[in-house]
C-alpha cells in the first residue's frame, strides 16, 4: 500500500547547504590546472578569480589567510596550477574551489597569442611614433566608437556634458566582447573615415578578463586603426589594461573617462582666458583712446581760432603799411633834403660858369628821385596786396564766398561741435549775403 504523504520541501538555504556538504565529501584536496581571468584583490586582502581553459572555466578564491604565504603574484593571462578543495557558496548557489596553494605553470594561450602578435605588429611598424597623428587643439566633432548601451558611452558623456557641452557628437555603436566584436569596430571605423564628420574617434569600453577584451587585440582592429585618417583615442578596459589597440592608436587613455578629459577643452578655463582676454582687450582700448584724448589736447593747443588768426595777420598789415609809409615820408625827406642842399649850391654857383650844368643835375636828380620813389612805392603796394590776398584766403568771408556757412549761437558765440548744441536751440547761420534764424531738429555725430 502506498503512502500519499509528500516528501517536505527544501528550502534554498537547506539546498545549498547539502550540495556543499555533498561537494566538500565527495571531493577531498585536488589540484586544478587554468588560465587566471577575472583576478580581483579587494581590501580585505582575499584574491577571487576564474581559472579557465578552451572550453569551460570555475569561480576560484584563495583567502588572505592562505595566499599570505605565497611568493608567486597573480595576474590575469597567468597559467596555474591551484590546490584546492570543492566547494559551494551558498549564497549564490555557486560551486567553487577554495585555493589553498597556488603555482605558476606557464603562461595562458591567450596570454602567448597576445605577446605573439604584438611582437609581429611592432616589427611592422604599426606602433611607430612618427606615424601617429596629433589631436586636434580644438575639437570640432567628437565620434564614439563602442557599445550605446555600456558604461563607456554613459561616462564620457558625463564628462563631456561637465567639461564641454557644446561639443558636437557621433555614436557609432558596435559590440565590444564577442566574436562578432572584432568585424563591428572595424566596420565603425571605416564608416566613421567615409562620412568625415568627426576630427577625432575614442575607440574603446569598460574594463573586464583578458577574454573580454579580446577583440581590440584583433588583428584586424589594429589594421583599422592604423589605416585610419581620422586620429584615434584608444580607451579599452581599465587603466592597469592594455590591449593592442592601446599600441596602434595615436594616443592611449587609461579609461573612457580620461579620454573625455583628454580631447575636451575644460569650458571653464575656457571662460576664464576669454575673460583674462575680454580685460586685456579693454585695457589696451581705454589705453590707446587715453593716449589719442592727449593728442588731440596737444593739437588743441596748436590750432587756433581763424578770428584770433585774422587778427595777427590784420595786426602785421597794419604794421607793414605804417612801416611802409614811416619808409616813404623818410625817403621823401632825405630827397627833400638833398634837393634843399643842391638848391643852396645853386644859389651858390649862380655867378659861375656852370650854373646851367648844375641846374640840369638838380632837375635829373630830381627826377630819378621820383621815379624812385614811384618805384618803391608801387613794390610796397605789390607787397601789401599779395599780403592781403592771403589774408583774404583764410578769412571767414572768403569761407563763405565758397558757399559755406558759419553756425553761431544767438549771442554770437560759433558753434564748433554737434555735442555744443541740443535739439530744440535757436542757432543763427552766417552766408555770404546775410544770415539764416533756425531751430536745432536732430543733433547726428559723426561715428568714428
Amino acid at each position: 500500500m502506498q503512502s500519499n504523504q509528500t516528501p517536505p520541501a527544501f528550502t534554498v538555504s537547506e539546498l545549498n547547504n547539502e550540495v556543499k556538504s555533498l561537494l566538500e565529501s565527495s571531493f577531498r584536496i585536488i589540484q586544478v590546472e587554468g588560465e587566471i581571468s577575472n583576478f580581483v584583490r579587494p581590501a580585505s586582502g582575499h584574491w577571487y578569480f576564474t581559472l579557465k581553459d578552451s572550453g569551460a572555466q570555475v569561480r576560484c578564491a584563495m583567502f588572505k589567510n592562505r595566499n599570505h604565504y605565497l611568493k608567486y603574484q597573480p595576474k590575469n593571462g597567468d597559467q596555474v596550477r591551484v590546490r584546492a578543495k570543492v566547494s559551494l557558496y551558498p549564497g549564490r548557489g555557486d560551486y567553487q574551489l577554495i585555493g589553498d596553494y597556488m603555482e605558476d605553470a606557464g603562461t595562458g594561450s591567450l596570454q602567448q597569442a597576445y605577446e605573439a602578435l604584438k611582437l609581429q605588429l611592432q616589427h611592422e611598424g604599426l606602433f611607430d611614433q612618427a606615424h601617429k597623428q596629433h589631436l586636434p587643439a580644438q575639437p570640432k566633432h567628437l565620434g564614439i566608437i563602442t557599445s550605446h548601451t555600456g558604461a563607456a558611452v554613459h561616462d564620457i558623456i558625463t564628462v563631456l556634458k561637465r567639461r564641454f557641452p557644446s561639443l558636437p557628437v557621433n555614436i557609432y555603436p558596435t559590440r565590444v566582447q564577442g566574436d562578432e566584436a572584432a568585424d563591428e569596430i572595424v566596420a565603425a571605423i571605416e564608416t566613421a573615415n567615409q562620412h568625415n564628420v568627426c576630427d577625432v574617434l575614442i575607440v574603446g569600453r569598460g574594463g573586464g578578463s583578458l577574454e573580454d577584451l579580446w577583440c581590440f587585440n584583433d588583428v584586424r582592429v589594429a589594421r583599422a586603426i592604423y589605416n585610419s585618417r581620422l586620429p584615434i583615442i584608444s580607451a579599452v578596459g581599465h587603466e592597469v589594461d592594455v590591449s593592442i589597440a592601446d599600441f596602434v592608436a595615436d594616443v592611449r587613455a587609461p579609461t573612457p573617462s580620461a579620454a573625455a578629459e583628454i580631447i575636451s577643452p575644460d569650458q571653464s578655463h575656457l571662460q576664464l582666458r576669454l575673460k583674462q582676454l575680454h580685460t586685456r582687450l579693454q585695457l589696451t582700448l581705454q589705453h590707446k583712446l587715453k593716449r589719442y584724448q592727449e593728442q588731440l589736447r596737444w593739437i588743441n593747443t596748436r590750432l587756433k581760432h581763424p578770428g584770433d588768426k585774422l587778427n595777427e595777420h590784420a595786426q602785421r598789415l597794419d604794421d607793414l603799411e605804417l612801416r611802409l609809409s614811416k619808409a616813404i615820408r623818410q625817403q621823401l625827406q632825405s630827397r627833400q633834403d638833398t634837393l634843399s642842399q643842391l638848391q643852396q649850391r645853386q644859389q651858390r654857383c649862380l655867378q659861375q660858369p656852370l650854373v646851367s650844368n648844375l641846374q640840369q643835375k638838380i632837375n635829373d636828380l630830381g627826377h630819378r628821385i621820383e621815379q624812385l620813389s614811384l618805384q618803391y612805392q608801387t613794390r610796397q603796394q605789390l607787397r601789401l596786396q599779395a599780403i592781403a590776398g592771403r589774408l583774404n584766403g583764410v578769412s571767414p568771408l572768403a569761407t563763405l564766398e565758397r558757399g559755406y556757412a558759419i553756425t553761431e549761437r544767438p549771442d554770437g558765440k560759433i558753434i564748433q561741435q554737434v555735442k555744443a548744441i541740443n535739439p530744440g536751440e535757436e542757432i543763427h547761420s552766417r552766408l555770404q549775403d546775410g544770415r539764416i534764424r533756425s531751430q536745432v531738429i536732430e543733433v547726428i555725430p559723426d561715428l568714428l
